[in-house]
């Protein structure tokens, strides 16, 4: 018998392949680095960080039934992901993403997440077959939703009885797909994590800061939502009103899934009790280690 997940984690898990190098690049940079293939996604970065922290996520996407995708299912169960809800399909490949990181940060990135665009609510059957929940008796727990879903099939989410009683934590996967959660904000159980960039896309108009953005957000309709500025700021704003505090300074060696463990990180802080101020900062300590190449547990 599958054991019941403490939370869903439903989008992206793919494989991320980076390059990473310590000299600072621009437009056409050739230079010694290291180049990585390891299991990722926002979705699965969530997973793999909430399992690290001891929380046992389930993970509902779509993996191409190719030798790519078995060895992703099999990376996953290894890591004590539950993996017996996602959908597998035999006409679709496993999804990628390709990035290059230097000294100055993510230079470049690429998603190729189709697969899971193609597949669309099909990755959502455990939630209405009985399996996970069904319309009359659906999933009361914690959901982690990124933005690699279709503006759609995020809508139908919004409205979906399968989410009226869930705990919603969305994330938007990058700042070219935030627009895709604006049918989300509304939503009585979503809390929105983006960064200030993000935030700025969602309200069409650009922010000074993460308190500033976070208000912003609220005026357009949010319930609640964490805004990260990189190492300068994070601000959670909800009807009781804004706090900002400042992460740790650490080296910065990597920043491609930063964010994702910033959420996870606040998800358990939260989920174990923690109130705004230190579900915040154990968040921001948990995404500092991260960058620095730290385990963030």
């Amino acid at each position: 018998m599958v054991p019941a997940p403490d939370i869903l984690c439903i989008g992206s898990v793919l494989w991320d392949i980076i390059g990473r190098t310590p000299s600072h690049m621009r437009l056409g940079a050739d230079v010694p680095g290291r180049i990585t293939r390891i299991p990722g996604g926002v979705a699965m970065n969530i997973a793999m960080t909430l399992r690290r922290f001891g929380l046992r996520p389930a993970i509902l996407t779509a993996i191409g039934r190719d030798p790519e995708g078995e060895q992703l299912v099999s990376e996953a169960a290894l890591m004590g992901l539950l993996t017996e809800y996602a959908y597998l399909s035999e006409d679709l490949p496993t999804d990628r993403y390709m990035a290059i990181e230097g000294g100055n940060g993510l230079i470049a990135a690429i998603a190729d997440a189709h697969s899971l665009e193609a597949a669309g609510d099909k990755i959502l059957r455990p939630l209405e077959d009985g399996r996970l929940g069904s319309p009359d008796d659906p999933w009361q727990g914690l959901v982690a939703i990124d933005g690699n879903l279709t503006l759609d099939l995020l809508a139908r989410i919004a409205a979906s009885p399968l989410f009226a009683r869930a705990d919603l934590r969305v994330a938007p996967a990058s700042p070219g797909k935030a627009e895709r959660l604006l049918p989300l904000l509304a939503h009585p159980g979503v809390t929105v994590y983006v960064n200030l960039e993000e935030a700025s896309i969602l309200c069409q108009r650009d922010f000074d800061s993460s308190a500033d953005a976070a208000q912003g957000l609220l005026a357009r309709g949010a319930r609640r939502v964490l805004v990260t500025d990189g190492g300068r700021s994070a601000s959670c704003g909800d009807p009781v009103g804004v706090l900002t505090q400042v992460p740790p300074e650490v080296l910065v060696t990597r920043v491609t899934g930063a964010g994702d463990t910033f959420m996870a990180a606040h998800i358990v802080a939260e989920r174990e009790g923690a109130g705004r101020d230190e579900s915040l900062s154990r968040a921001l300590r948990a995404a500092a280690l991260y960058v620095s190449g730290d385990n963030p547990t």
